[in-house]
């Protein structure tokens, strides 16, 4: 039976870890303060924000959300970003993607303070990631180490193969991989014989959005898969297809009309894996987690106790 990597459960640990963290910084003075954008109602960026206030409020973590409308200009949200820059008892700014169509987005995320950057965005910690210097990482490619590492994964040496080049997953999580010196290649929609490239992987990462297209084709055994799709199934065709054999997903579907699965096809993962994530319940926890470390870093640096 392959491992099952459990993000919520290394999702505690750090956790845990943070609190005593937390607890010295608020005995200096105040706890650390991290500060959400969250523009409109966007339904997903709501649950995702709730998740991240919760976990704020649970390890002591001064948290704000502002809530904009979604008529904001540019130079408004720049205007709010600047004032959160500004302040003393903010360490992190979080500004929820996405913005709406009238907003530039980039010139908003380069206006935030880079060493308030918690989201390790800006290119300036973008740059120290290429570097392998100390700075905030990208949140999602960050827990995913932290998950290969403490289920001890062997990764120097191996060979990696990464299945998407976006900014926030594909290439941040290429460049964690290849300090670890681990043998690393990047995949794209422009990659010939996908199926055979990712066929090379000891380590798989798949973070391209679509429901269960990574198949048993892609897979050699013994691969550890770690999958960060996270897509939902509201076709009934679609569920049956992906889920036969699982009879709790197909009355989850029945149930609720749609089903989450991941960017790999959950029963080739099982039968080829030694080790993969679930979806929900794998690398999903730690994203959050992983924004809560960098938010007591920031105000670490900041406090002068690191």
């Amino acid at each position: 039976m392959p491992l099952v990597l459990d993000g919520n459960r290394v999702r505690d640990q750090i956790k845990s870890e943070l609190q005593p963290r937390v607890a010295a910084l608020t005995a200096k003075g105040r706890p650390p303060g991290l500060a959400v954008v969250l523009v409109g109602h966007h339904p997903a960026s709501e649950i995702y924000v709730r998740g991240k206030v919760k976990a704020s409020q649970d390890l002591g973590i001064f948290s704000e959300t502002l809530t904009p409308p979604d008529t904001i200009s540019t130079g408004e949200l720049l205007a709010l970003v600047a004032t959160l820059n500004t302040r003393a008892d903010i360490d992190g700014i979080l500004v929820q993607l996405p913005l709406p169509p009238q907003v530039d987005t980039r010139r908003v995320l380069l206006a935030v303070d880079p060493d308030k950057d918690v989201d390790g965005f800006h290119p300036l910690n973008v740059g120290r990631l290429v570097a392998n210097m100390p700075g905030p990482r990208a949140c999602t490619p960050a827990g995913i180490l932290e998950l290969l590492k403490r289920y001890q994964i062997p990764i120097a040496g191996r060979r990696a193969v990464v299945v998407g080049r976006s900014d926030i997953v594909g290439k941040p999580v290429a460049l964690l991989l290849l300090h670890e010196h681990a043998t690393v290649t990047i995949c794209h929609s422009k990659t010939p014989d996908l199926p055979a490239v990712c066929r090379e992987a000891d380590i798989l990462v798949a973070a391209i959005g679509r429901a269960a297209m990574v198949t048993s084709d892609f897979l050699k055994p013994r691969v550890t898969v770690i999958d960060v799709g996270m897509n939902r199934v509201e076709n009934r065709q679609d569920a049956e297809r992906i889920f036969a054999g699982a009879p709790d997903k197909l009355a989850a579907f029945e149930q609720r009309g749609s089903v989450l699965v991941g960017d790999v096809d959950p029963r080739a993962m099982r039968e080829l894996s030694s080790a993969y994530t679930p979806v929900p319940g794998g690398v999903g926890p730690l994203t959050i987690a992983m924004l809560m470390a960098n938010t007591v870093a920031s105000a670490e640096r900041r406090s002068g106790l690191c």
